[in-house]
Order: C-alpha cells, then sequence, then structure tokens
C-alpha cells in the first residue's frame, strides 16, 4: 500500500512539474513575440511547397539575393543595415529561411538539400533571373551546392564568414543524434531550447562569435534574436538539425565544379579565418577573398559601409 501511494504521489508530482515547464515554455515564447520586433509592413510571401517563406523585396537594378546566416536566432533582419544602400542599386530581396525567422517552422529535419531546393525554387518562382548572391556563415553552403546543381540561376556568389570546409563536411553522429531527439521532446525539449535561445544565450554567443567590438552587440538586435528564435510553431527544430549537423554537406566538389565568379569575405578577427579562406582557394584558384578590417563573423552588422563597398566593387 505504502509503495502505491508511493507512486501515485511520484505521479502527481511529475505531472505538476510537467504543467509548469509547458507553462513556463508558454510564457517565453508570448514575452518574446509580444513586442512584433520582426513585423515589416514590406512583407511577401512565398507558398513553397514545404511551407510559407517570408521575404521582403527594394530597389532597382540587377537582383541581388541576400541570405542569412543559419541558426535558430537568425532571419532577413540581419542585413537591416545594408539594404538602404544596396537598394540604389539593386532589387534587393532578403529572404526568412525556412525554419527561421518568420518564415513557417514546421516539425521536421531541415537538411542541405532542404535548403538548395528553396533557394533554387526561389530565383525560379520569385525573381526570374540569373542572380547574384550574397550568404553568411553556415548558409553560405547552401548557394555553393545550389549553383553546382543550377549554374544558370545564379551569376555572381559572395560569401561571408564561412564555415570551414571540414566543418561544413561535419555528419550528424550518435551524439549530436541523441541530442536532437531530446530538444525534439514536447515539453522538457522546448524548456531545454528555450535555455540554449534566451537573450543571455544569444547576447554571449553574439559577443563571442560574432562581434569584434563588444559594445556593437545592441540590445535592440538581442531582441529580435530573441523574437526571430520564439516565433512559429515549432522555433527549436531548425536549432535541432542545425547542432545535430543534419543541415551541413561536404562542398568540396561544388567548389572545383563551379565556374560562376566567387568572393569570399572574412572578419579580421574572426578565428582563422586567413586560412579558410585560402583552403577554398585550394579547391578554387579562381575564387577572390578580403578581410575586413576591425570586424569578426557579421560584417553587415558590425561594418555595413565597408562591405557595401566590397559588395559594389565585386557585383558593380
Amino acid at each position: 500500500m505504502k509503495t502505491k501511494n508511493k507512486l501515485l504521489t511520484l505521479l502527481i508530482l511529475s505531472a505538476g512539474a510537467t504543467s509548469a515547464i509547458a507553462a513556463i515554455n508558454k510564457l517565453i515564447q508570448v514575452t518574446a513575440t509580444s513586442k512584433n520586433l520582426t513585423t515589416d509592413s514590406q512583407s511577401l510571401c512565398y507558398k513553397w511547397r514545404f511551407g510559407n517563406i517570408h521575404y521582403t523585396k527594394c530597389g532597382s537594378g540587377k537582383p541581388l539575393l541576400l541570405i542569412h546566416d543559419l541558426n535558430a536566432a537568425s532571419s532577413g533582419y540581419e542585413w537591416h543595415q545594408l539594404i538602404p544602400k544596396l537598394r540604389e542599386n539593386y532589387t534587393v530581396y532578403t529572404i526568412d529561411l525556412l525554419g527561421c525567422g518568420r518564415s513557417e517552422k514546421c516539425a521536421m529535419t531541415y537538411t542541405n538539400y532542404l535548403y538548395v531546393q528553396l533557394i533554387s525554387d526561389f530565383i525560379k518562382s520569385e525573381i526570374g533571373h540569373r542572380t547574384n548572391v550574397i550568404a553568411t556563415g553556415e548558409s553560405a553552403s547552401i548557394p555553393v551546392m545550389a549553383c553546382a546543381n543550377n549554374p544558370d540561376l545564379f551569376d555572381q556568389l559572395m560569401l561571408i564568414s564561412p564555415l570551414s570546409l571540414q566543418e561544413y563536411s561535419q555528419i550528424p553522429g550518435k551524439t549530436s543524434k541523441i541530442y536532437k531527439l531530446v530538444i525534439d521532446f514536447p515539453i522538457l525539449g522546448t524548456f531545454f531550447y528555450h535555455i540554449a535561445t534566451s537573450k543571455k544565450a544569444i547576447r554571449e554567443y553574439l559577443t563571442d562569435n560574432c562581434f569584434y567590438n563588444p559594445y556593437s552587440v545592441k540590445a535592440s538586435y538581442v531582441d529580435v534574436c530573441h523574437e526571430s528564435a520564439n516565433l512559429g510553431s515549432s522555433p527549436k527544430s531548425v536549432y535541432a538539425s542545425v547542432v545535430s549537423n543534419f543541415t551541413k554537406c561536404n562542398i568540396n566538389k561544388a567548389l572545383k565544379k563551379i565556374d560562376n565568379s566567387i568572393y569570399l569575405v572574412g572578419g579580421e578577427y574572426s578565428d582563422d579565418i586567413a586560412d579558410i579562406l585560402e583552403e577554398y582557394k585550394e579547391h578554387n584558384p579562381a575564387i577572390e577573398t578580403t578581410i575586413i578590417a576591425d570586424a569578426k563573423k557579421y560584417p553587415q552588422l558590425e561594418a555595413p559601409a565597408k562591405l557595401f563597398d566590397l559588395i559594389h566593387t565585386y557585383f558593380g
């Protein structure tokens, strides 16, 4: 009898704890998205077969597609400082990748091939012309693979702070698969996700990895990232896929195959950036590289004027 009572008590406590965690998860999501910081009056929707894609279009001239970094807190807002300058010379498209920002966030596993399909279909459907593309960080592999498969869709590529070729080649291991399984749990996994994408965690990530000057990490940008990380029905799904390496892909053969012009840009204070850029040139000697002074992973946010000058020089 005592054993039954203990089990009943344990079940009641577990149910109460689960309900409390679920309530906390809901509160975090509601609070994080209450300010509507990512709302855009110019927002457009591309109804893709795997989910609705948010994007913006402005300016006039040759089409230029901007692809943000690939993580749970990223969105097209990453380019907001550059767009006012770029729109004077280009028709600028910014896209929120599926699972990110204001685009649909389905409970699924996200892969590099999925994003390659998305970018190719988007250019065909919404742009309709050969397009210059700029991509950042982990997303840099997407236009590379897409261009290798459909070179007629692309003109010139600029990759900002790309990962090393070895990093892109990583595959999901046993530990990462288990971690993804845990994050996929409806309540506890969501709670762990909220810890990993809290304002504190986002600020620390940006300060340690993305900005040379810590004072460049504005509270307003952290708030936007936090909101982006909490929008949609399953924002944790892309996070789980990225950290578990499902979105990575070996791009070595694609680099050698591409005949389009490729420009690589790195921030002076990004770890091993000179070696990384040289590694790309070994696979494709036609690649041109530039390092921006006093910047780290996100020169589009930390040194937008310098990056604009490079874009204007490269793309004309």
